[in-house]
């Protein structure tokens, strides 16, 4: 019997601090390039999906009208679409079950409120969304967007 032992010496190579600060410089640099790009695609998203919404309550604030003779006013607001207003001036033949589809009002792409003017300034009624800061005016995706001019 064989009684010397053989001991394997393990093979304790692993990364060096170098490799390890390529990789991160690697992956930081690849961060920078291609972060931003889907920054501008997610703020595009939400400006697409504010428009599409704005269609939506358009067309739910037309059907209010055949239905009832008038739009909501701006003190009933777009709240009259998903509950029929109270006092004097309610409407008659407030369609059950409201004109939007889940009973709730949408927010816009940056979660906000939309601001409902009834009569609006450039049409029967206002619809506008601040855009990503939530404040009047601005430019790119800061810009405001309205119902008046939604083919931009």
């Amino acid at each position: 019997m064989n009684s010397s032992k053989h001991f394997r010496v393990a093979d304790n190579r692993g990364f060096t601090l170098i490799e390890i600060l390529v990789v991160i410089f690697i992956l930081g640099l690849l961060a920078g390039i291609v972060g931003p790009k889907l920054f501008g695609h997610a703020d595009e998203a939400k400006v697409t999906k504010t428009r599409v919404q704005m269609e939506n309550l358009i067309t739910a604030l037309k059907l209010y009208k055949l239905d009832n003779g008038t739009y909501p006013s701006t003190e009933q607001g777009m709240q009259a679409l998903i509950a029929p207003p109270q006092g004097s001036d309610s409407p008659k033949k407030w369609r059950k079950g409201g004109y939007l589809e889940r009973g709730q009002l949408p927010k816009d792409g940056w979660d906000n409120d939309y601001i409902y003017l009834s009569p609006g300034v450039h049409d029967d009624f206002d619809i506008i969304s601040y855009g990503a800061d939530g404040a009047p005016g601005g430019e790119e995706f800061n810009k405001d967007i309205n119902s008046w001019d939604t083919d931009q």
